[in-house]
């Protein structure tokens, strides 16, 4: 389901779970974060949420960067509903709606240490790509998907 601001303090808790477990979190994190609908939707971007039972259990971010190119971003599952197929669900919903407003491309930042989330990755059809700079410190690999 679409984000809604209700949402909010759900999409900060479940990003902030897996930042946290391996990092500290960075600047960028919390303008994204702490600010949902203005750093991602009223920026042209798009917040999709997971709900189980009527609880959320994941989330995903798709933001606008360039001519046709857009970034899966933020993508988030609640521990107790990992291998559950819920971030598959996220990945395939972010794509459609990229597809949806005209991407050509996608891409995403992400670190090594998270293995299963590189192998939904590429379930999903990212390729890896020589790393640009980020503004992220924790990203040592970049992946891009034609749409």
């Amino acid at each position: 389901m679409p984000f809604e601001d209700r949402h909010a303090a759900d999409y900060r808790a479940l990003n902030l779970a897996w930042i946290e477990q391996h990092w500290t979190p960075e600047a960028e994190d919390y303008a994204v974060l702490d600010h949902p609908r203005t750093a991602v939707i009223d920026r042209g971007g798009y917040i999709v949420m997971a709900e189980r039972h009527q609880q959320v259990v994941g989330t995903c971010s798709l933001l606008r960067k360039n001519d046709g190119t857009w970034e899966l971003a933020k993508m988030a599952v609640a521990e107790a509903a990992r291998g559950g197929g819920v971030g598959l669900l996220l990945g395939r919903a972010i794509m459609d709606e990229a597809r949806r407003r005209g991407a050509r491309e996608i891409y995403l930042e992400s670190n090594t240490v998270l293995e299963p989330a590189i192998n939904l990755y590429e379930k999903l059809g990212f390729t890896r790509v020589p790393c640009q700079p980020s503004v992220y410190s924790r990203c040592n690999i970049q992946m891009t998907c034609p749409l």
